[in-house]
Parts: structure tokens; sequence; C-alpha cells
């Protein structure tokens, strides 16, 4: 893939994504304001997290990883690829249908499983209120499959961006629903919302997922793809196989995270029971996780999106000195953006998220930004280790990556109940984001060693050095704003909820702009890829798909 092709593509990826998170950003921004950060939050978020984490677990690590490849193969079809679309479709669907109404009749054990503690004497409601929201929610896990699987099939027929802009349909759904919500019900608790609000927000949500995939569907009809319901596998064994040892990996990983739901709502309910009124609990770790995803979303998701079929090409062409190449390449270009972003959020992790969460009190918003400071030490290594990861499904290797996630998952598991033993209860869920930092740094020369075996050696020195550059432009430049920000806080100085947002912005834009300059002054080519990547969306934006 060209540069500029790659830049074409990533360019209005990025767009979409940038839209997409402005978008989730103020429907994150109205459900905390509507639910807080306290119990009733958490029944929420452990509900509708509950979906993607079963469908993960079961379908969605496998599509997106294995079919890819697959579907690019079944090109040289006769019919195209569309028989192998139309199969692949009509057998995940019934798949995940049957998975929703099992999932719907076990509502229960699955919320005993990722929330025990809410099963506690004095924990009834909020018991009682998590399974109907899982009930609510299960429903979206046939509809995210619908979504991936229609988006992988226009990715691997050149068509990136409809998979980045569908999620603002989602995001704008959600937006009204909680938008009216907080207008007709401002103030809602685990003992004041009632059986139908539980109805209006869990269907609501689900309705929103409803609409992404739906939207997706115009698409794959205007790239002339011809998908009709088709029974069988033919085709699809070797899918299957290789699906195999990918379900293992999504299924160490969702275990993991299954200790960090329950070890976060552990820490809720016994913050509750001592009396802490703060959200100490998993929907801090949600928010905060989720900033943490911006600039990982928006440059490595666009960037490995658009090189994995090209990968693909160069893997069965037996090209791997090719593959280690654009993999050492996207690992470049990404750390200009991930690197500063890390700095960023470890330094003004609370100033970001005050500025964010302005609808509950400060020191929760602030906590918040406890929690981000400590995961920015992962957003890098945790970065890196995707890209490595989608190196290895080029190769069609889904057995020597389950290493790499099961050493992650592991370490993190283990820091994890450490944290919630001897730390603090006010403190485990910043533990819990050290606990993902230390996990994928450690991992990350794990799957570099792993990946040896299909590419040659990636050497951390392969981009290291540049990383170490980058690390210290940010830091040069972020450190003085820092100290000077400080500084005023030790003054006493109280700012507007307006003041401290124009505070954030007048940061931002001094430390992107030093951020610029420094790059350039410490030699890092990779910096100019901002501006590229800048004129392809506006250059892409402003012209039809």
């Amino acid at each position: 893939m060209k540069s500029n092709d790659l830049f074409r593509a990533s360019g209005i990826m990025a767009l979409g994504t940038i839209i997409s998170r402005i978008t989730g950003f103020i429907r994150g921004i109205l459900i905390v304001a509507v639910l807080g950060t306290t119990l009733l939050a958490d029944t929420y978020n452990v509900a509708n997290t509950m979906p993607n984490i079963l469908y993960n677990l079961l379908v969605g690590g496998a599509l997106t990883a294995i079919f890819i490849p697959q579907l690019v193969r079944s090109f040289d079809h006769e019919d195209g690829g569309d028989g192998f679309a139309s199969r692949l479709v009509t057998t995940i669907s019934l798949i995940l249908l049957v998975l929703v109404v099992i999932g719907v009749y076990c509502a229960p054990a699955l919320v005993r499983l990722y929330a025990p503690e809410f099963f506690t004497a004095g924990f009834e409601t909020e018991k009682e209120i998590a399974i109907a929201f899982t009930r609510y929610c299960l429903p979206q896990i046939f509809f995210l499959g619908v979504f991936t699987m229609l988006g992988q099939v226009a990715n691997a027929r050149g068509s990136f961006g409809p998979l980045m802009w569908a999620p603002i349909a989602n995001n704008l759904v959600g937006i009204a629903l909680f938008g009216a919500f907080l207008i007709f019900s401002p103030s809602v608790t685990t003992n004041t919302i009632t059986p139908l609000q539980v109805q209006v927000l869990g269907w609501g949500t689900t309705f929103s997922v409803v609409v992404q995939a739906l939207v997706l569907i115009p698409v794959i009809r205007h790239l002339g793809i011809r998908l009709k319901p088709q029974w069988g596998l033919s085709g699809l064994g070797k899918s299957f196989g290789l699906a195999g040892w990918t379900l293992l990996y999504v299924l160490i990983s969702q275990l993991g995270y299954l200790v960090t739901v329950n070890v976060a709502t552990s820490a809720a309910v016994r913050s509750a029971q001592e009396g802490i009124a703060r959200g100490v609990g998993y929907t801090p770790y949600t928010y905060a996780y989720f900033v943490m995803l911006l600039p990982y979303s928006i440059v490595t998701i666009s960037i490995i999106t658009a090189i994995l079929p090209h990968l693909s090409r160069l893997a069965v062409a037996k090209e791997n000195a090719e593959v280690r190449i654009q993999l050492i390449r996207a690992i470049k270009l990404v750390g200009v953006i991930t690197v500063p972003s890390a700095v960023a959020f470890f330094l003004f992790g609370p100033l970001i998220t005050q500025v964010i969460f302005v609808g509950i009190p400060a020191e929760d918003s602030r906590y918040i930004g406890y929690v981000l400071s400590a995961l920015s030490f992962g957003l890098v290594a945790f970065s890196i280790n995707l890209i490595l990861i989608r190196g290895f499904n080029a190769f069609e290797d889904t057995r020597t990556q389950v290493i790499s996630i099961f050493i992650i998952n592991l370490i993190s598991v283990v820091l994890s109940y450490v944290f919630l033993h001897f730390l603090k209860v006010q403190w485990v869920t910043i533990g819990l984001g050290l606990a993902f930092s230390i996990s994928y740094v450690v991992g990350l020369l794990i799957t570099l060693s792993l990946l040896k075996k299909h590419t040659g050696q990636i050497k951390v020195m392969d981009f290291f050095g540049q990383h170490l550059r980058l690390f210290a432009a940010a830091f040069g430049v972020m450190t003085p704003l820092y100290v000077l920000m400080r500084y005023i806080t030790w003054l006493g100085v109280e700012l507007s909820p307006l003041a401290r947002a124009g505070e954030l912005l007048l940061v931002m834009v001094m430390a992107f702009l030093g951020y610029l300059l420094a790059g350039k002054a410490v030699g890092v080519e990779e910096i100019s890829m901002i501006r590229q990547l800048r004129d392809s969306v506006v250059r892409r934006s402003s012209r039809p798909e």
C-alpha cells in the first residue's frame, strides 16, 4: 500500500472516528449526568458491557481477525465471493440468535458472574436493576454481529469509511435518549428509578445498536455485494478452524476483563458499605478507559484497518520482510499520536475529566482523571501490541498470539487482586488502571519475540529510538505547562467550569504546537504524518466516498 493510499484510507476513517468519538463523548457525558458514577451507573454499565463481552468472546474476535483474509481469498471465486460472504452471514447470525436467547434466560447468572457483590445482603435493589438492564441489553449481541459482518465485508472490498461512520448513528440515538431522560427525569438513584425508566434506558440503548447495524445495508448494496440467506458450511471449515484459536485468545482476554469488572464492582460495594459517597467502582474505570481509547481509536484503528488487507496479500505472496517493514512503519506512525496522548493523560488526566464530565461533582470527575493517568502508562504498549497481533492475523496464525494474551492477562489478574486486598478501597480502581498498563508493557516484549517466526525479529530498538524522542519532545513541552497549572492550583484559585475548559484548551493548543516543533527538532520524520493525515481528511471529506 502506497503512503498516499494509506493516508487517504486512514484519513477518512480518522474523520469518521473523530466525529464518532465526539458524539460518543457527548453521549457519555449525558449518561454520567443521568446516572452519576455510583452503584446505579455500575448496574447499567455492567449490563451494557455484557453484550460486547459475550459477543467478542464467542464470535466477534473471529470475525475481525480471521475472516478478512478469508474474504480477500474468496474474491477469486466464480461468484466474486458473494457465496462465501452469504454463508458466513447466515451461519454467524444463527449462532448469535441462539446466544441471545440463552443469555436472556441466564441473565441472573451472568450478573452474579460479573458483579457477585450485588448479591450480598442490602444490595437487592441493585441486583434486580442489573438483571433487568442485562435482559434489555443482551439482544445487542445479534446486531453487533450484523454490524461487524457487514462492515468486514465492506472492508474486504476496499470500503473502509462506513464501518467508522456507522457508530455515529448509534451515538446520536443515545444522545437523544439520555438527553430526553435528563430533561424529564433529571435525578434518579437506585431507590427512585422506576421499572419503566429501566426499560426505556435498556431498550433505548439496544435500539441504538440496531440503527448502527441497519445503516450498513445500503452500503453493501451500493458496493454490488449480493447477500442472501444461504445455508451450509461449505468453504467455512478453514475459517472456523482458525477461529478456534482466536476464540481461545478472546476467551483469555475476556476472562481478564471479567476480573476487572469483578474487582471494580467489589470496590464500589465495599466503598458504599464504608459510607464513601464518591463513585470509585466500575463506572469510573469505564469512562477513563473510554477517554484513553480516543487517540488509539482515531489513529491506531484507522491505520491497522487500512493496512490489514494489504498485510494479508503480502503474507499470501510470502513477502515476509515487507510485512515486517509495514508493521514497523505502522508502529512509528501510530506513536506520533499515542506517545503525546499518553503524556497528556498522565499529566493532565484530572483536568481533562473535570472538563469533560461536568454533570457530576468535581471530586467524582477528578477521580476518573486519576484512573486515566494510571491507564496512560499502557496506551503506547497497548496500541503497538494490537498492530503486532494484526501481523499474526495476516499470516493466519491465531495460535501463537494466545501465549501473549495469556501472559498479559495473567499479570493483570494477579495485580488486580493484589490491589483489591492491599489498597484502600477508594484507590482500587486506580490500581486497576495501573495493572492494565504494567501488563501491556510486559506483554509487548512477549509479542515481539513470538512474531519473529513469521517476519524475522522486530527489535524494540527498531522503533524505541523514535518513541524515546517523541517522549522527550512531549514531556519537554508539557512538563512546564503542568508545573504552571499546579502553581495556579497551589495559589488557591478556584476556576469556574468555563474557565477550567478554557485552561484545558489553552494547555492542549500550546502542548500540540510545542510538540510539533519539538518533534521536528529532535528529528522525528513521522511527525509530518499529522499534516498528511489532516490534508487527506480535508480532501476526502470535500468529495463523495
